[in-house]
């Protein structure tokens, strides 16, 4: 009964949201880096702000900490998808929120070389997530995925959290994903909606890796992790800013230079992270083989089919 309530409260607030989001003109308008061509309201992820909240609500005596941080970084963000926000304070704040994430996971215990590891690390992913929200359909497909093969391994292989802070932000990707999954979406998740779940499954994974001791968990971000840090060498070969937007991303190639429609890349993506969280939650092999041989295939098909499309589209 209780996640019946919890989705229908998560669909109300994102009707809410949008009315207002239209009214206040919290609109996000194409430019020549968009891969939309429509304005389209923006900021609909505070739908996963607030399925967070609600399981915050609910266990807060244990999981306090880690809410307060998707309440800091989920506050800059959204004030940074409708004003501009210096680079600075941005950074700030997700530092900010990235500590209490240590500080809850007793990290500060760590030798000082692991700490700082962790945090590049940790801020890195969650740029890198939020860079990879350029489509309709990708992040929220993307999540449920991994929240998904989070949840798996908690009730059936390590309990390592309580379901519901699970559950409720699956609730919030099915929500909106009702809005977003479309040919032209109704909605779109800017920062606040991208950085708020990626810190949360930061998060999780972290949690969870760190009670487990097993680091294949992190395999669980593979097809963004190989998309993201093969672009970032790709743009440093044409000599570009990495910190500026762009379209070079494999999925932007593809929905953008070969017209392959928005849904099918979120679909691919979001099917070939099943894929590689089946794989990591049953393989059986030595885990440096497996770390080794999950991002192998990607890598193959990036390094050699990408090229071939950018020529095509020229």
């Amino acid at each position: 009964m209780i996640y019946i309530i919890v989705f229908l409260i998560l669909f109300a607030g994102m009707l809410l949201y949008i009315k207002l989001a239209n009214k206040y003109l919290i609109i996000d308008r194409p430019n020549d880096r968009s891969s939309h061509t429509t304005p389209t309201v923006r900021g609909g992820g505070v739908i996963f702000v607030l399925s967070i909240l609600i399981a915050g609500v609910y266990y807060y005596s244990d999981y306090g900490i880690p809410v307060l941080g998707v309440l800091l970084i989920g506050t800059i963000s959204f004030l940074d998808d409708n004003m501009n926000i210096s680079k600075l304070l941005r950074f700030f704040f997700h530092l900010l929120a990235v500590t209490l994430l240590f500080a809850y996971d007793q990290v500060f215990v760590l030798p000082i070389w692991a700490i700082i590891a962790l945090y590049i690390l940790v801020v890195g992913i969650i740029n890198a997530y939020n860079f990879m929200d350029g489509i309709n359909g990708i992040t929220g497909l993307y999540s449920l995925v991994i929240l998904g093969a989070l949840q798996y391994v908690n009730i059936y292989q390590f309990s390592f959290i309580e379901p519901d802070l699970i559950w409720f932000p699956m609730l919030a990707c099915v929500v909106f994903l009702y809005f977003n999954f479309r040919k032209k979406a109704l909605v779109f998740a800017g920062d606040v909606g991208s950085i708020v779940m990626a810190f949360w499954i930061v998060f999780l994974l972290l949690d969870l890796i760190l009670k487990s001791s097993n680091w294949l968990y992190i395999l669980f971000l593979t097809v963004y992790g190989v998309d993201s840090i093969l672009t970032i060498i790709h743009r440093l070969i044409l000599r570009q800013n990495i910190f500026e937007a762009h379209r070079l991303h494999f999925y932007q190639v593809l929905a953008n230079d070969q017209k392959m429609s928005h849904r099918l890349v979120a679909f691919i993506y979001a099917f070939l992270q099943v894929a590689i969280c089946v794989f990591v939650i049953q393989s059986n092999l030595n885990p440096i083989l497996t770390f080794l041989l999950t991002p192998l295939f990607l890598v193959i098909i990036y390094i050699i089919v990408k090229p071939k499309l950018m020529q095509q589209s020229m």
